[in-house]
């Protein structure tokens, strides 16, 4: 009908194609209604993109959109996102534990066998191998079965889960148990007023999650269960913390990390994050590596504490046991952990940007073996170095600590110029690597890594400039493995490289203020257009030529005009 109206005007090219956006804006707003929230798109998404096949694909995104349409309107995204993730790992832990219960005896059904039947020597042993126990009548796939005929579904599984983490008191496993289901309240009001709608959304998720087909445990059930849900969380943090200078940190950017903090390392003791948060970069070491590399295991702090539960959930959807994996709680820079245990051989790390801190308003810091050497506290309002100060004290003298930083702290003067001075003449920087912009969801700033070494052999920096290193996606620009690769095979060179790579001496960034920015040592590409000035000179004489010609041409003219 619009279209029609206008027909009798004139409307230019541009005119049409906005017009024509607009059109097409608004037919796809009459859709928003399905879509809920964001965390419901996240989660097709990321379902649809780990199976295999078309098919599977809309038969996963069909069952999401059908835990949807049971829970919306009363459920808001924040909280739908942590009961879809906390049913998920239900899910995988039962599953699990069956797996490992059964031991491929086809003859062995874990869940079809009665509570009675399990000993306490049988649990006992259990415990021990696998941090924790359930028993068959607790398994996920039994209270799916009857789940919306349930009229006590949501105390039901606050009982099991209480019983879970219990079920580790004593043993070793008990500080990464404690507490896993903590942010899964089945009892909330957020699902409902009543105990009726409570148990009616509980039991439209847990059975839209029971429907997901993940395909054989032993084949891919373990990648598909642990990638989906970090790829669901990178979303999730995408849209929380911003305020404190929290952005997850891309998968693409995790295994750069990765691979510059583990390179040329036959093995390592163990791996550290000192704000773990949920724990990625940790697992992207797990899957550049070979498990055995990393002797010791997974270690981090985090001091959220809903993220803190999520990260040691990571790690067991990662399959990575109890024993192999230590997160805490704490403030990392007030209350640090692990002090006592031996030095870290390979340390990553995406500390929060320029969060404040106590600093000098604790005069005692100043005496604390991780800050004392350099001299000086970070600044109050910026406790970027803070963080990279304590990660050098953890660091071993083969280890390798690889940092994203705010790029600000390689420029400014003050405290930070003064740490960044104590990091030069000790010879522990190894390298700053300037990324593009707009790889991290949440902010568009260019990050520099910063890698630290206490096993240098040369008195160099070397300087890489990957800012043109980038594929564009959506909303976000993306690392491929090559522009890794190309990243890695520089640092290992330490080849100088126009426009790319360059190596600097101590004493020239001494000269320089201590400066580490890597702009101020790698030449930039000149992208300007090259002129030729005799063929623009040559143009110019045409033009004029052409110029005077029409000007006589437009005088005869004006002549003739007059004459009549």
């Amino acid at each position: 009908m619009i279209l029609e109206k206008m027909q009798w005007k004139v409307i230019s090219t541009g005119s049409m194609v906005r017009f024509l956006q607009a059109q097409l804006i608004f037919e796809l707003s009459k859709f928003s209604f399905f879509f809920y929230n964001k965390a419901v798109l996240f989660i097709v998404f990321l379902l649809g993109y780990f199976m295999s096949g078309i098919q599977q694909r809309a038969e996963l995104q069909a069952q999401i959109w059908k835990i949807a349409n049971e829970v919306r309107g009363a459920v808001d995204g924040w909280d739908f996102k942590q009961f879809v993730l906390g049913t998920l790992f239900y899910r995988f832990i039962s599953e699990n534990f069956s797996d490992y219960f059964e031991a491929d005896d086809e003859n062995i059904v874990y869940a079809d066998l009665d509570d009675s039947v399990i000993t306490q020597e049988i649990k006992d042993d259990a415990v021990k191998t696998k941090g924790y126990f359930i028993y068959p009548s607790q398994l996920f796939v039994n209270v799916a079965k009857n789940a919306y005929d349930n009229e006590a579904l949501n105390t039901d599984l606050a009982r099991i889960f209480s019983e879970i983490e219990k079920s580790a008191i004593g043993y070793d496993s008990e500080q990464n148990i404690k507490g896993l289901f903590a942010d899964f309240d089945t009892t909330s009001n957020r699902l409902g007023n009543t105990v009726k709608e409570k148990n009616t959304r509980l039991a439209a998720v847990i059975k839209g999650v029971a429907g997901l087909n993940f395909g054989s445990f032993h084949e891919n059930q373990i990648d598909l269960f642990g990638d989906a849900y970090e790829f669901l969380i990178s979303n999730y943090v995408a849209n929380a913390g911003k305020s404190g200078g929290e952005f997850f940190t891309p998968q693409n950017v995790s295994k750069l990390i990765a691979r510059l903090a583990m390179h040329r390392q036959e093995n390592v003791n163990k791996i550290y994050d000192p704000a773990c948060g949920s724990g990625s970069l940790l697992l992207q070491a797990k899957k550049q590596f070979e498990e055995n590399k990393i002797e010791d295991g997974f270690f981090g702090q985090e001091i959220n504490h809903t993220t803190y539960n999520l990260a040691r959930m990571n790690m067991f959807l990662h399959n990575i046991n109890y024993s192999k994996f230590r997160i805490s709680l704490g403030d990392t820079l007030i209350n640090p952990q692990f002090r006592d245990d031996k030095p870290f051989d390979a340390i990553v790390s995406n500390p929060p940007y320029s969060i404040n801190w106590i600093g000098s308003d604790d005069p005692t810091l100043i005496n604390d073996d991780r800050f004392a050497p350099a001299g000086v506290l970070a600044p109050k309002s910026k406790a970027d170095f803070a963080f990279i100060l304590h990660s050098l004290s953890y660091l071993s003298s083969k280890g390798r600590a690889a940092i994203v930083c705010f790029p600000g702290i390689f420029y400014r003067g003050g405290a930070e110029q003064k740490i960044r001075k104590y990091l030069v003449d000790s010879n522990f920087v190894e390298t700053v690597i300037s990324l593009a912009p707009n790889l991290f969801y949440g902010t568009s700033i260019a990050v520099n890594i910063l890698v630290l070494s206490k096993h240098k052999t040369d008195s160099k920096i070397q300087f890489i400039e990957a800012g043109e290193l980038y594929k564009k996606e959506t909303n976000n620009n993306v690392l491929t493995d090559e522009h890794i690769n190309k990243i890695i095979e520089a640092f290992d060179s330490k080849k100088d490289i126009q426009y790319f790579a360059k190596s600097a001496e101590l004493e020239e960034v001494a000269k320089n203020d201590y400066n580490l920015s890597v702009s101020s040592y790698v030449e930039a590409k000149d992208t300007r257009e090259k002129i030729d000035i005799k063929e623009l000179n040559s143009k110019i004489k045409e033009i004029v030529a052409r110029e005077n010609a029409l000007r006589t041409e437009i005088d005869k003219i004006v002549d003739e005009i007059e004459g009549e």
